[in-house]
């Protein structure tokens, strides 16, 4: 059961076209010199619009590429403050290996207590 695609994208690029048309129109006509044919008028508005369009989709591909690293950023941060369960497994081997020596010696001085111990008793 997959939904339906809406065509809003593409009507919603469409308005935004005739907006750039009628943008790119009026300031060709706001630029507009004495003696100027209707048809130049229209050439320097399709120069204008082709250079508005140019300038959106430079941003729009610079917004992507800022996003694109926004993510990095915090993907590599998350992994930085996040431990992994590799790491805490070496911590938690580490702090057993600390203790070993530490017994072994408690253990060595109890026998040895009890040896000098037991040579004096008897």
């Amino acid at each position: 059961m997959t939904k339906p695609v809406t065509p809003a994208p593409k009507s919603k690029q469409k308005k935004e076209a005739r907006d750039l048309r009628a943008d790119a129109l009026k300031i060709a006509r706001s630029i507009k010199i004495e003696g100027q044919t209707p048809a130049e008028t229209k050439a320097i508005a399709n120069g204008i619009q082709r250079g508005m369009e140019l300038f959106l989709r430079q941003q729009s591909e610079k917004a992507r590429d800022l996003d694109k690293r926004v993510k990095k950023v915090k993907k590599l941060e998350n992994e930085l403050t996040q431990p992994k369960a590799d790491e805490l497994v070496e911590i938690s081997s580490i702090r057993y290996s600390s203790r070993l020596p530490w017994m072994l010696l408690v253990i060595s001085w109890v026998f040895f207590v009890v040896a000098v111990a037991g040579k004096f008793l008897l």
